[in-house]
């Protein structure tokens, strides 16, 4: 064993890791990379409007430490590690102390914890020794582990103590943090960030990564049943929510909502109601006027990609493309005509023209691309467009959370072994004299002095009630 021991001294690298200075290092290393991740924005959106206002030389160093993804990051990983090879060193050297002093049962017949006791905790009772050491043993076995008893000459000793796993308050509080840094790397390697745009009454089973900007099957199926959203009058959205069905093997499992702040939990993975938006729909509603007969308005509904005729057979029309909004401009389709006769004619078709007249300047108004009348003889208005709202869903699975909890809740407990309780050690001592026995109490505590103080007043105090002392 003490061969052992020395092994373990002369060990550089078992030196370097039972440091207590390297645990604080470590912990300020940690901290400052945390501050560090909350200043920077980690992943998503906000990384990227971060990272373009770097300088390419800054974006560069910012990158090769992987800072806009710290928490999953090489150097931040091996942090962990090495804190938690330091915790297990550190519990591991020193947890020999703590179970010697734990498992080490004092003589009973100690005289030293005797010395310069108080006046208050001796008293006198008019009978031999032999009379209430009858009765001493049992009192303090129901209020005590671990008790002995020996009787040295004409004295008689009584030994009890209690609190003995506070010793271990500590380790409990490394196990603690050991158990949440598992837990975080757990989530770290097999967890992940995702998001989704799900429309109103689609369904998926797939998701995009953030990093690296790859799909991921979640095993399962995601309909989007419903969404709502409301606003305030001044426009603003106030809540908006989504109703999802979850399908496993295409069955349907379960109904849930997702809102703002209230996420849903299927299977492991975290569903946050993110975003919304608007994506135009499989018709556009659209209007031919005739120049030639002004009363000559046809109005049709078109589906986006199928060619249609036009009214006077003229051709084809076919609208190839749909935005929600062109340049600020509103609603827009692309329409391509293809001419019975002549060569094809591309073009925009806005549903607010006159936004057109004052937003574009005159040499783009008289391009054909951006005039509704290219096609002779006819005038081509946007009536409406078809849309639907879709959600935009943050989708995260964590398998380390509820090891971080589990953590937490072991954390506490640790605290409270260690602040709250103490290792409690009690001597009676019966002394017999001329007059009767003396009995002395005392003791020792490995921390607060002032509890054990009270503790020993008030077992005195039970001591008399017993014999029926006074005073």
């Amino acid at each position: 064993m003490t061969s052992s021991k020395t092994d373990k001294k002369s060990n550089a690298l078992w030196r370097f890791f039972s440091s207590v200075r390297l645990t604080i290092v470590l912990l300020i290393i940690l901290a400052i990379a945390s501050i560090i991740g909350t200043v920077i924005p980690q992943q998503g959106q906000g990384a990227v409007e971060f990272a373009k206002s770097l300088s390419p030389g800054w974006f560069s160093f910012f990158s090769s430490l992987n800072l806009f993804d710290m928490y999953h990051s090489l150097w931040f990983r091996l942090l962990l590690g090495c804190l938690g090879l330091n915790l297990i060193i550190c519990s591991v050297d020193r947890f020999s102390g703590a179970w010697k002093r734990f498992s080490t049962i004092p003589r009973p017949d100690r005289k030293k914890p005797f010395e310069h006791l108080p006046p208050e905790q001796t008293f006198f009772v008019q009978t031999k020794t032999e009379d209430p050491a009858l009765s001493i043993g049992p009192f303090l076995q129901k209020r005590y582990k671990r008790t002995q008893n020996k009787e040295a000459g004409h004295d008689h000793f009584f030994y009890g103590e209690k609190g003995g796993y506070s010793h271990f308050g500590v380790y409990l509080i490394h196990l603690s943090v050991l158990v949440i840094l598992i837990g975080g790397l757990t989530g770290s390697f097999f967890g992940f960030e995702a998001y989704v745009n799900i429309m109103e009454g689609g369904k998926i089973d797939t998701v995009t990564l953030r990093k690296g900007m790859s799909p991921l099957k979640l095993g399962f199926e995601v309909s989007c049943d419903k969404f709502t959203v409301d606003f305030y009058q001044n426009g603003a959205p106030k809540e908006y929510r989504s109703d999802l069905t979850f399908f496993v093997n295409g069955k349907e499992v379960e109904k849930r909502s997702a809102l703002v702040n209230h996420p849903i939990q299927f299977k492991g993975v975290m569903f946050y109601q993110a975003s919304y938006g608007k994506l135009p729909g499989k018709k556009v509603g659209l209007k031919i006027s005739n120049r030639a007969n002004k009363d000559d308005i046809t109005t049709l509904v078109v589906e986006p990609g199928r060619p249609m005729q036009l009214p006077g057979k003229e051709g084809q029309l076919i609208v190839v493309d749909v935005k929600e909004d062109l340049m600020g401009m509103g609603p827009a389709i692309q329409v391509l005509i293809r001419p019975s006769n002549g060569e094809e004619i591309y073009f925009w078709v806005f549903q607010h023209p006159q936004m057109i007249r004052k937003r574009l300047p005159g040499p783009m108004l008289r391009s054909p691309k951006f005039n509704a009348s290219a096609f002779k003889p006819y005038t081509f208005f946007l009536d409406h467009l078809e849309s639907a709202y879709y959600t935009g869903l943050q989708v995260n699975k964590d398998p380390g959370v509820n090891i971080v909890w589990t953590g937490c809740f072991m954390m506490i407990a640790g605290f409270f072994v260690t602040f709250f309780t103490s290792h409690r050690k009690v001597w009676v001592r019966l002394s017999e004299e001329e007059s009767g026995t003396k009995i002395s109490v005392a003791g020792t505590t490995n921390k607060n002095p002032v509890g054990l103080q009270r503790e020993l007043e008030n077992l005195t105090g039970d001591l008399k009630d017993m014999f029926s002392v006074k005073g």
